[in-house]
């Protein structure tokens, strides 16, 4: 004999039934709204033009629209601020971070809008960049050792482009300073891009970011690459010497950038969102596109960019001590 189930207690079933199941599936489409990243940085410049890119082939990998909301300014505190406090974290927002970010604003001001250590849920690092020394043709400088003549030359005339006065361009400048006996001086910009235009308009005579910001304008004959700070030549400017092989050691950074949410993103999102990154900067394609844009991709996994973050800070403090204006 069947025995029914009285008719409250079935409808109490149903209802934690449907609950059940709506949580499920809710777990389940994520994501299911576009996702809007974050870029610390302007338009056009090298890291903006990777990730445009890279929202495409994204966007066909989560089923959902990639949109890229630039935030530049101030040695990226005002992209990293706006990530920290996006509220509620769910894995919709998040926001392209770099060495300035975790490692090297910490170290410059005493207050942040953020907090490097425990705002942010790391996801992945995506690459390096290969920076380099441009000048403006403007000045006839064709080589470090024109640009060393040249600055003795005119000590007091000589301006380099950097993200702000507390950036990783202003402890370049300090280097450069102390190494020609020099007095450049830094100009703020808000990204790559607008630095390379003022460089090629002789605004600037200076300045050190991701090689790919440069190549236009290299090849318009408005700037020249002096050399390249990495550990060999680029395969794409082979007649490009590195500064070790300068002999102007002694600025041992690498430029990076990652991935990251806001502290709270549920684990499943982070790790969605570290797989289909992973995917993209992994296809052959894509790393052919990287390559002309003078970067190597370097996917780690979440625990590992965690890691790097905390080993980039302490390479960050030794070079602050050595040429913090």
């Amino acid at each position: 004999m069947t025995r029914s189930i009285p008719s409250s207690l079935g409808r109490k079933m149903i209802v934690l039934g449907a609950i059940a199941f709506g949580f499920a599936n809710a777990h389940a489409a994520y994501p299911d709204r576009p996702i809007r990243i974050i870029v610390p940085i302007a338009p056009g410049s090298v890291t903006d033009v990777i990730l445009r890119k890279a929202s495409q082939l994204l966007s066909e990998e989560l089923g959902q629209p990639i949109i890229i909301d630039n935030k530049p300014g101030g040695a990226g505190i005002i992209g990293a601020e706006a990530c920290a406090k996006a509220m509620p974290a769910d894995g919709y927002v998040v926001c392209a971070i770099y060495h300035a970010t975790t490692s090297f604003n910490p170290m410059f001001y005493d207050r942040l809008p953020y907090d490097p250590d425990h705002d942010f849920a790391p996801i992945t690092r995506l690459f390096f960049l290969t920076e380099g020394i441009a000048a403006s043709s403007g000045i006839g400088v064709k080589s470090f050792a024109d640009l060393t003549r040249y600055v003795k030359s005119n000590p007091d005339k000589v301006s380099f482009g950097t993200l702000g006065d507390q950036s990783v361009q202003q402890l370049m400048i300090g280097w450069m300073n102390k190494r020609l006996n020099s007095q450049i001086i830094g100009v703020a910009y808000k990204g790559g891009g607008p630095i390379a235009t003022a460089i090629a308009a002789n605004e600037i005579q200076l300045g050190q970011m991701g090689i790919g910001n440069f190549i236009a304008m290299k090849d318009a004959g408005k700037l020249n690459i002096l050399t390249v700070n990495s550990q060999r030549r680029s395969p794409l400017l082979p007649d490009v010497p590195t500064m070790d092989e300068l002999g102007l050691d002694g600025f041992d950074t690498r430029s990076w950038w990652g991935l990251a949410a806001p502290k709270g993103t549920p684990a499943e999102a982070v790790n969605r969102l570290h797989a289909a990154f992973k995917k993209v900067f992994e296809n052959t394609s894509f790393k052919t596109f990287l390559q002309t844009q003078y970067v190597e991709e370097s996917i780690t996994s979440p625990a590992e960019f965690q890691t790097f973050i905390r080993q980039d800070r302490t390479k960050a403090q030794s070079l602050v001590k050595l040429y913090k204006n």
